[in-house]
């Protein structure tokens, strides 16, 4: 559905909005006029994770000079549920006529929850995937092993150091699964390419 919020066009993924659902939208769009701060109240399970995504992408797209959601939460499940929201919002808008060009969703975790690498990605303790990782994609190992050939680098790693930023993730919005799916078959990493790439996310 279609709703105006002030001279903003919303679009909803869903036929019905809830009176508390637009009452969040409307005290969202008040903050993000004043480019203030907000405090915004829903209880678990009224769709509020739709509401901020339907308010905020209408915003940023209506507002092209307003072009950054930063969306933060507790555990990864939660940021991956948020993505698969983001992912749904989109499809439908464009199903709806919207020309949201070039739009770049995606979420930042650790390296534990997106190697791709055969060898460390079987390591279940974040701090030894994390140690394994530095291991074969720090500077000075890289440089050692242009030099001696016995030395190990990650190959995902050293394809994204070949290409520009804008070149290694098409536009679009990317679960977790979705960005490693994506790494495994370019044969990049998904840890490195999510920070490469976010300065060009929406």
């Amino acid at each position: 559905m279609r709703f105006y919020i002030d001279d903003l066009p919303v679009i909803f993924p869903y036929d019905y909005v809830y009176p508390e659902q637009y009452q969040y939208m409307c005290g969202l769009k008040k903050s993000l006029d004043s480019r203030g701060h907000a405090m915004l109240e829903m209880p678990s399970g009224t769709g509020k994770t739709i509401s901020l995504l339907s308010l905020i992408i209408a915003y940023q797209q209506f507002y092209p000079g307003r072009r950054k959601l930063v969306y933060c939460s507790r555990t990864v499940p939660e940021i991956d549920k948020a993505l698969a929201e983001l992912k749904r919002l989109m499809e439908y808008r464009r199903s709806q006529g919207c020309e949201d060009k070039d739009f770049l969703g995606l979420g930042l975790t650790s390296r534990k929850n997106l190697c791709v690498h055969p060898r460390v990605s079987k390591e279940r303790k974040g701090t030894v995937v994390d140690a394994k990782c530095r291991q074969i994609t720090a500077s000075w190992v890289r440089n050692k092993a242009k030099t001696e050939g016995n030395i190990e680098v990650c190959d995902f790693f050293e394809k994204i150091q070949t290409l520009e930023s804008t070149e290694l993730l098409p536009s679009g919005v990317y679960t977790l699964d979705d960005l490693m799916d994506y790494g495994r078959t370019s044969g990049m990493c998904p840890y490195y390419l999510a920070r490469r790439v976010i300065p060009f996310a929406d």
